[in-house]
């Protein structure tokens, strides 16, 4: 019968071939639980097992809240640690976790659960990564298995060449802006067409992660030789299956996208359907106090040469907070050997070390009351970044490097060459 990919994945983890909307129980290649949901899995993880099901399926990385900024989150982190030695798992602090097992752990075809909300973000690579709650995630630890009702697919077909200015993140707002926050809610969303097909897997990271933020359940790419490419560079290059949806396969729906008019985009608060062109913003020439350069979303090294190449021979605007946040150690070493890090300060950012703590409101650029932020994150509703007043605005690493720059948010079409 004809299948989805998604169908597809589903099928190879539970031994038969299902089609949406079956229940199944499916075996699982990676558990991920963080500094923070982690900590919410132990109880339950207690009251059904003493061992994990596979110390080497288990991933557990400190990135919401570290270095921890409070005696509470350091409580939770040592009764983490404590759990993890006594199972014989590694705690890992090389970055946001996400961008992490991208580079490290997630492969074309798996099947992985994620006690975080963007989990998603891992189907850039051609696999489904879903998120769950940190019980679900318990379950998950001690068996090794998850049920499912197996999802049904919205597809999202993108046809032609960007123009000057716009990047992924403009394309997956473009999306928001038309499939609603809750617009694909326990769907995946497969993203296919020759657009997505020329775009490398961080920039179809950015698109998978996003999808979060429509209700997905999971969202995928086709894995081909973009995910080949980028194993390759991660030095972890393995056989993998090209699995792809069948002609015929049966969708939800399909939207169709041509984004060859497409303008650099932006979120208003709050709401992360709110996307307008940017330069309609400019035109109201909104101030603004923050800009941040990181989350799971945005700050890969791609995003950061993008940055780099904007702000070079130039000065951030004196008394605006520009915070530059690699996604990971290996993103911040890259950016290091590029001379990047020491030009960023030069330029006058604050660059900080990997995680994910400004994006979550935890630590390194809280917002205070009516403050204004141009974040390249994922979120903008209300106390997402601290004081409930404060206003968020979501864009590209580009439309952020050219707000550093005039204090005002602003068109990157005037500082992209």
């Amino acid at each position: 019968m004809a299948q989805t990919l998604a169908e597809k994945i589903f099928s190879n983890h539970c031994g038969r071939a299902v089609r949406a909307g079956d229940f199944i129980l499916a075996d699982l290649d990676l558990v991920m639980a963080h500094d923070t949901t982690c900590a919410w899995a132990l109880e339950p993880f207690y009251q059904i097992a003493e061992r994990v099901f596979d110390p080497k399926k288990i991933f557990i990385p400190f990135d919401h809240a570290f270095p921890s900024p409070s005696v509470a989150m350091s409580k939770l982190q040592s009764q983490i640690r404590k759990f993890a030695d006594e199972q014989g798992i590694p705690v890992v602090y090389d970055g946001v976790c996400h961008q992490v097992m991208s580079e490290r752990l997630i492969n074309p075809g798996n099947l992985i659960l994620g006690a975080d909300s963007h989990s998603p973000t891992g189907g850039g690579l051609g696999a489904l990564t879903i998120g769950v709650g940190s019980t679900d995630a318990a379950i998950a630890m001690a068996t090794g298995k998850s049920w499912f009702r197996v999802p049904q697919t919205i597809r999202v077909t993108v046809n032609g060449e960007l123009p000057r200015g716009c990047y992924s993140k403009d394309v997956v707002l473009a999306v928001a802006k038309e499939m609603g926050p809750d617009g694909a809610n326990y769907r995946v969303i497969e993203y296919a067409g020759p657009t997505v097909e020329g775009f490398n897997v961080p920039a179809r990271l950015t698109l998978t992660n996003m999808s979060a933020e429509m209700g997905a359940k999971a969202a995928v790419v086709a894995p081909d030789d973009q995910t080949r490419a980028y194993l390759e560079e991660n030095d972890r290059l393995v056989a993998f299956e090209p699995l792809r949806s069948d002609p015929g396969a049966s969708f939800e729906r399909e939207l169709r996208f041509d984004v060859s008019d497409l303008k650099p985009m932006i979120a208003r608060p709050p709401d992360i359907d709110n996307d307008v062109p940017v330069e309609q913003v400019e035109s109201e020439k909104v101030a603004v106090d923050q800009v941040f350069i990181g989350s799971c979303t945005n700050c890969r090294i791609e995003d950061l040469e993008v940055v780099h190449r904007m702000w070079k021979g130039k000065r951030v605007k004196e008394g605006l907070r520009a915070i530059v946040t690699p996604a990971s150690r290996r993103v911040y070493l890259q950016a290091l050997q590029r001379g990047y890090v020491e030009e960023f300060v030069n330029f006058g950012a604050v660059v900080s070390s990997p995680g994910c703590g400004p994006c979550l409101g935890r630590s390194g650029g809280v917002l205070y009351d009516n403050e204004v932020c141009v974040s390249t994150s994922n979120r903008n509703f209300e106390g997402r970044m601290g004081s409930p007043t404060a206003k968020i605005f979501l864009a590209s690493p580009a439309t952020a490097a050219a707000t550093a720059l005039t204090g005002i948010i602003t068109d990157p079409r005037r500082y992209v060459a």
